[in-house]
C-alpha cells in the first residue's frame, strides 16, 4: 500500500483507480481497507478487481478507460511518488505525454531505464547476445539507453518507462490505447511511445518530479524461465511491428544465436531444466518467423507464450 499511501502525501486530490490482475495475495482485500481508513484525508480510489489476468497493457487501458480525471498518470505498485505532480500535469497538458525521472531507493536516477530511445534493430540484437550487458558502454548501448544524456535535463525524450507516464485522454483515445496483444508484459509502453511520438505528440522528461521504483513488482513472481520466454516474444513481436522484413530477421537470427548461452545459465541459476523447455519454446518460434516469407499478423502474438 505504499504507492498510495505516497499518493495520499504528494498528491491528495487526485482521483486513484487500482487495477488488480487477478492477484493471488491479499491486494484486493489491503485496497478495501486503505480505502476504509479516514477516507476524508485520502484520495478517492476505485477498484477494478479482475477476475484473470489481463496483462500489463489490458489493465492499462482498463485503468485508463475507468478514471475520470485528465490526464491520467500511469503508476505501477512498485513506485512511490516523492514529488508533487504539479509541474509534470503542465508538461502533459502542453505536449500531451509527460514522465517524471525513476529513482532507485538511494535516490539516484536509474539510468538507462527511466528514458531510452526506441530499439533499433542493432540495440535489440546486442541486448539479445549479451554485448550490452558485457560492455554496457558501447556506442549502440548508449545511445539506446540515453547514457550520452544528463537525466537532470528536462525536455523531448523517445521512450519512458511506462511505470511512471501522464498521457492526456485525447492522446491515448487518440492512440487507442496501449496495443494488448503485448501480453503478458514487456514492450508495449515502448510501442505505445513509438506511436505517439510518429502521431505528432511530443513526450517531455521533467525530472524535477520524481518517483522512487523499486523494480519488478510482478515478473518477480514467475519462474524465470517462463518470464524470459514473455521477454522474447514480446520483443519479437515489436520488431515485427515496427521494423523492415531483413532487419526485422536480423533481430529473429539474434534471438536463435543467444537461445543457447541463455538457457544454460538458467540451468546453472535454477538447477532444474525448465530453462531448455523455455528456450526450446523461443527457438521454434524465432526460427519459425525467421524462415516466413511474411512478417506475422499481430493476432497471433497471445499463443505464442504458451
Amino acid at each position: 500500500m505504499s504507492c498510495l499511501d505516497a499518493l495520499a502525501e504528494m498528491a491528495p486530490d487526485v482521483v486513484a483507480t487500482v487495477v488488480d490482475n487477478a492477484s493471488t495475495d491479499r491486494t484486493v482485500e489491503l485496497v478495501r481497507q486503505w480505502t476504509a481508513v479516514d477516507p476524508g484525508v485520502k484520495p478517492q480510489v476505485k477498484l477494478v478487481a479482475n477476475s484473470d489476468n489481463r496483462g500489463f497493457a489490458g489493465a492499462a487501458n482498463q485503468g485508463f478507460r475507468a478514471t475520470i480525471g485528465d490526464p491520467i498518470l500511469l503508476l505501477n505498485p512498485d513506485v512511490r511518488l516523492r514529488t508533487s505532480l504539479t509541474p509534470l500535469i503542465e508538461a502533459c497538458s502542453e505536449h500531451g505525454l509527460a514522465a517524471g525521472q525513476l529513482t532507485a531507493p538511494d535516490g539516484r536516477a536509474q539510468a538507462g531505464f527511466t528514458i531510452r530511445r526506441f530499439p533499433t534493430p542493432a540495440s535489440l540484437a546486442l541486448e539479445l547476445l549479451g554485448i550490452n550487458h558485457l560492455w554496457p558502454g558501447n556506442p549502440v548501448n548508449r545511445r539506446y539507453r540515453y547514457l550520452d544524456r544528463d537525466l537532470n535535463r528536462e525536455g523531448p525524450v523517445e521512450q519512458p518507462a511506462g511505470a511512471f507516464l501522464m498521457a492526456r485522454r485525447d492522446v491515448w483515445e487518440h492512440l487507442g490505447g496501449f496495443d494488448e496483444d503485448f501480453h503478458p508484459v514487456w514492450f508495449e509502453d515502448v510501442d505505445f511511445c513509438e506511436r505517439a511520438v510518429r502521431a505528432g505528440y511530443r513526450i517531455e522528461y521533467v525530472p524535477q518530479v520524481r518517483a522512487e521504483h523499486l523494480g519488478g513488482h510482478s515478473v518477480r513472481k514467475l519462474p524465470s524461465a517462463r518470464m524470459e520466454q514473455y521477454w522474447y516474444v514480446s520483443l519479437l513481436s515489436y520488431a515485427a511491428k515496427h521494423f523492415r522484413p531483413w532487419p526485422y530477421r536480423g533481430v529473429c537470427l539474434a534471438a536463435v544465436l543467444s537461445t543457447v548461452p541463455r538457457a544454460v545459465a538458467g540451468i546453472v541459476r535454477e538447477r532444474n531444466l525448465n530453462p531448455v523447455v523455455s528456450g526450446c519454446k523461443i527457438i521454434r518460434l524465432a526460427v519459425k518467423r525467421l524462415v516466413s516469407r511474411t512478417q506475422p499478423a499481430q493476432r497471433s502474438r497471445r499463443t505464442e507464450n504458451t
